[in-house]
């Protein structure tokens, strides 16, 4: 097995996995919701779901871009 390298990181628990993607997702879709909120006063429910699932993928997508993983 060797010495540990200088740049040497352990991996990571099914859970904390799942609480950052959780918690991802959800700061992604309240911003989406809330900035539907904010651009149309009465949005329709599916507009509110769109945004949401909008606001979702792209705080995914820049967490992915920062962090410089592909999964």
């Amino acid at each position: 097995m060797g010495a540990l390298t200088e740049n040497h990181r352990c991996p990571r628990g099914v859970w904390s996995r799942l609480t950052d993607a959780a918690s991802t997702l959800s700061v992604g879709s309240l911003a989406g919701v809330g900035f539907c909120y904010v651009i149309n006063e009465r949005p329709t429910a599916a507009l509110v779901v769109a945004t949401a699932a909008l606001g979702a993928v792209l705080a995914t997508a820049v967490r992915q871009a920062v962090n410089g993983k592909s999964s």
